[in-house]
């Protein structure tokens, strides 16, 4: 069986300024690929867990997501990193349907998209972590028993005994100590 990174992307892999709908606004963090190819260059599969409801509400649509998430794949290249798989959700309760669906089991804190990573790509959960920077990346890791980290300045309220970190080098520099063979 594989071990798996999973990861948020906004807010853990680069910045969040809300919607991003065209892919000249979207740039990694100083430092995020370093810190992925370390983790693949573990054994670790990397795989990108994302809410993605700007394609229910209007703002985006799933052809500019593909070309966001293409200037992704390539600005980790950089770094000799590669995502292994993508799984986003483009729903939301609130809004229109999607494809005949505004409610799901894909919208993080939901399982689905761990779930469907963990069929597709044989993952251990006992080997695997979840990396996130909101309490939803908390929630869908210990609903599918994956161990949580959080990108955060302090620990959630709520999840307190959850390491956090101040950013994706410092969890990658924790998560590569850990013995989780």
């Amino acid at each position: 069986m594989n071990k798996a990174v999973f990861l948020d992307r906004d807010g853990t892999l680069n910045p969040d300024p809300g919607y991003i709908s065209n892919p000249d606004d979207f740039n990694i963090f100083p430092g995020a690929g370093e810190a992925l190819a370390r983790i693949q260059q573990a054994g670790y599969l990397l795989i990108l867990i994302t809410n993605q409801s700007g394609i229910a509400r209007g703002l985006i649509t799933p052809q500019q997501l593909d070309q966001i998430h293409e200037k992704l794949q390539k600005q980790l290249l950089v770094s000799g990193a590669r995502l292994d798989a993508i799984y986003h959700c483009p729903h939301h309760p609130d809004y229109p349907p999607v494809k005949g669906q505004s409610d799901c089991n894909c919208r993080k804190p939901r399982p689905g998209m761990i779930l469907q990573a963990i069929k597709d790509h044989n993952i251990d959960v006992n080997r695997s972590y979840m990396i996130g920077d909101r309490s939803s990346d908390i929630k869908i890791a210990l609903a599918t028993g994956v161990q949580p980290l959080l990108i955060a300045l302090n620990p959630l309220p709520d999840y307190k005994t959850t390491p956090t970190f101040a950013d994706l080098a410092s969890a990658t520099d924790w998560l590569l100590k850990q013995n989780r063979q």
